[in-house]
């Protein structure tokens, strides 16, 4: 079968071709770029938890050697501390996760080496493509000179950026909202108060100050700092963001320390998001498919989630013939996701930023809002939390066997320690992304089982010949403990880490049910008569 083509080789086109790798789907990357970045520290990507787990899992050494951690989040207002937040692990707190921060150019180069070093990704640079064609059994297209080629391919995704050549080709539209916040911005080397937490200073008391300012750190002293600007009008000359610069760290320090300017620039939001993501075995992923980003939100959270939902649909597909509907749920899941987080966005913009409008019906003090603010940095609640596919075309019929856990269907599983039929104790992200559906027993007291004997005990003999017999590819794992569960309860989950269903001990038929509909099958919570269309007739746009 022909490869699938990836155009674009940003962080999301290079994270795709490697989650296909990993689950023996080969693939041609065509990178329009000459194959390096110029390194900006300025232009910064700052990961959450699950984003940075899946780069982790690819293969990308760069979170470790040039990404920092935050070990805790702070809201100033004026001159009042309103906000202290613990991040990471600390002792006899249950703390936030830390995201990862690091420079945007050490990220997507970490991902080129891990390509580089993958026999089923062949990379070509300088490749532009003008002609996209499509039959029952492919793609076509075709890249201009200097390497005028044609390309074939089992299927396409567009991950080539918000003026994206493959979205123009399929005629897709891209509606949405212009210039929804500008930054000013700069990384400097300097010694501010807080090592290692991220500050979130509003209406800061000096006369250059703005509305607010971020400081954010980064990996060898650096900081990462943005003020915010007024939407329109206000140019930002290097004379006055020197001014700035100097001023805030003032106000910060109470005097002006040393600091080492590195980079700096102003950089306008847009939000919007395409009517389609799919058309026929053509994809969007990434900018391609939506832009977002006030607010703190990350748009590059968002395409790495694309990117992982998506793999492990096309590998179905390539190596099995998925359905229509798996393929369609692609589309289902992750533009409903993406929608409700810029829902979110401009619905808070009226009340964070002022000028009325929402401001008026939506009651919370300073301390409130600079809540709300935090979510979108921290990865919480409407504006940061990883998505749930509650509403996903693949959610089993509900059957007396579920039970409830502490996890939702189609939400992000916890990611526990898990112990694999060899008897290797690992932690459950660690068996994401390999293509196969992971079925995990919670058993209380199998870390003192012996190895040797612990498949043949208890119910792990009619568990093991359940699994068998699923319609799919299937791990089968135990845990001590899960959220909210109780012995022998059994959960499914999907590759991309989403739970698909959890059940009171062991049920062969209604597993097979539930992992029939994971794979697209039509035993699914919707109607008998399943049609292959997508949600974009039901999902509202963003305009």
């Amino acid at each position: 079968m022909d490869p699938v083509i990836v155009v674009g080789a940003g962080p999301v086109g290079l994270a795709l071709s490697l989650a296909l790798a990993a689950q023996g789907v080969p693939s041609v990357l065509l990178d329009e770029g000459p194959g390096k970045d110029e390194p900006r520290p300025a232009r910064t990507v700052v990961l959450r938890e699950d984003t940075a787990d899946l780069v982790e899992r690819l293969g990308c050494p760069a979170l470790h050697h040039e990404g920092l951690r935050w070990t805790g989040w702070r809201s100033v207002r004026r001159k009042q501390l309103v906000r202290a937040v613990p991040l990471g692990d600390m002792e006899g707190t249950v703390p936030l996760p830390s995201p990862v921060h690091l420079p945007q150019h050490a990220l997507t180069g970490g991902l080129r080496a891990a390509v580089a070093a993958q026999d089923l990704v062949t990379m070509v640079p300088l490749s532009r493509i003008d002609t996209l064609e499509q039959d029952a059994h492919g793609v076509t297209v075709h890249t201009r000179e200097p390497g005028s080629t044609w390309w074939r391919g089992s299927y396409l995704v567009g991950c080539d950026g918000a003026r994206s050549t493959v979205r123009k080709l399929l005629d897709i539209r891209f509606p949405g909202r212009t210039a929804v916040e500008r930054h000013a911005v700069a990384a400097l080397r300097a010694d501010l108060p807080w090592p290692g937490e991220a500050v979130l200073h509003r209406s800061p008391p000096w006369r250059t100050g703005g509305a607010e300012v971020t400081a954010r750190p980064l990996a060898g002293g650096v900081w990462r700092l943005d003020w915010l600007l007024p939407p329109r009008g206000e140019l930002v000359t290097p004379d006055a963001l020197i001014t700035r610069i100097r001023d805030t760290l003032e106000g910060w320090c109470g005097e002006t320390p040393a600091y080492e300017l590195l980079d700096t620039g102003v950089y306008t939001l847009h939000h919007r998001l395409a009517r389609r993501w799919r058309s026929g075995r053509a994809f969007l992923a990434g900018d391609a498919a939506h832009l977002l980003g006030a607010l703190g939100t990350q748009g590059l959270d968002e395409g790495l989630r694309d990117a992982e939902n998506l793999a492990w649909k096309l590998a179905q597909a390539w190596h099995q013939s998925g359905s229509e509907l798996l393929l369609d749920s692609y589309q289902a899941e992750r533009r409903a996701a993406v929608a409700s987080r810029l829902r979110a966005a401009d619905q808070s913009l009226p009340i964070l930023r002022g000028g009325g409008g929402l401001r008026t019906l939506v009651p919370g003090s300073a301390r409130g809002h600079d809540t709300l603010l935090a979510d979108g940095h921290l990865g919480c609640g409407p504006l940061g939390a990883p998505p749930s596919y509650t509403h996903s075309p693949l959610s089993p019929r509900h059957a007396e066997a579920h039970a409830t856990v502490g996890t939702a269907p189609g939400a992000p599983v916890t990611d526990v320690r898990v112990t694999a039929p060899d008897g290797t104790a690992v932690r459950l992200r660690d068996r994401l992304g390999q293509g196969h559906l992971l079925v995990i027993l919670v058993a209380p007291g199998t870390g003192v089982w012996d190895r040797r004997h612990w498949m043949t005990a208890g119910v792990m003999p009619r568990l093991v010949d359940a699994v068998e017999a699923l319609p799919v590819k299937a791990e089968l794992l135990v845990t001590e403990s899960y959220p909210g569960a109780t012995a022998h309860t059994v959960l499914m989950v999907r590759p991309d880490g989403h739970l698909v269903a959890a059940f009171g001990g062991v049920r062969p038929a209604e597993l097979f049910a539930a992992a029939e509909a994971a794979r697209g099958g039509v035993d699914t919570a919707h109607d008998d008569d399943v049609r292959t269309t997508t949600s974009s007739d039901r999902t509202a746009d963003v305009n």
